[in-house]
């Protein structure tokens, strides 16, 4: 198989400082317990569970949930013809939209969390929604379905190179 023509690619992170606070200041609450019933042989709370639970609860939220945050990333491709979104871990392939059945494109700021909930893969009125910080992208809109917005730090970019990929056809 011949190696694509690539003419975007992005890949992002959760980064808003917020985000992390949540994530680490949950995670803290559970390394607290462990330090404390585990490693100093206290009881943690007025209702202590067995020290198994909270090794186990440790490993899941403690040390699992900031690495799933730390984990997830959104890709974007852009070829010939295709536009592929990735968003790790939930799609363990690429999404592939074959830019003939996309209408009309625009590049737009948008409001995260009036208009889609937040970021992540997003659902709101105006259509589906994959991104992770930021207010800017490009919004698809298709034929056959609901509009769909690609979240992106480099919308311009991204919007030029639907441009070239939807007049190259693949």
């Amino acid at each position: 198989m011949a190696e694509q023509n690539i003419l975007f690619w992005e890949r992002q992170r959760f980064k808003q400082f917020w985000l992390w606070v949540v994530v680490l200041g949950v995670a803290s609450i559970f390394w607290g317990g462990f330090v404390s019933q585990v490693l100093l042989g206290g009881g943690f709370g007025n209702n202590p569970v067995y020290s198994v639970q909270v090794v186990l609860l440790f490993v899941l939220m403690g040390l699992g949930f900031p690495i799933f945050f730390y984990s997830m990333k959104l890709t974007t491709v852009v070829q010939p013809g295709e536009l592929q979104v990735r968003f790790w871990p939930f799609h363990l392939r690429p999404k592939r939209i074959p830019l003939h059945s996309v209408r009309d494109y625009e590049r737009i700021t948008y409001h995260p969390i009036r208009e889609y909930g937040g970021w992540g893969i997003r659902w709101g009125f105006r259509g589906k929604a994959y991104n992770m910080s930021g207010n800017e992208g490009v919004q698809l809109h298709f034929y056959n379905r609901k509009p769909l917005l690609i979240g992106s730090q480099n919308a311009e970019k991204l919007f030029e190179a639907i441009r070239q990929a939807k007049e190259m056809k693949g």
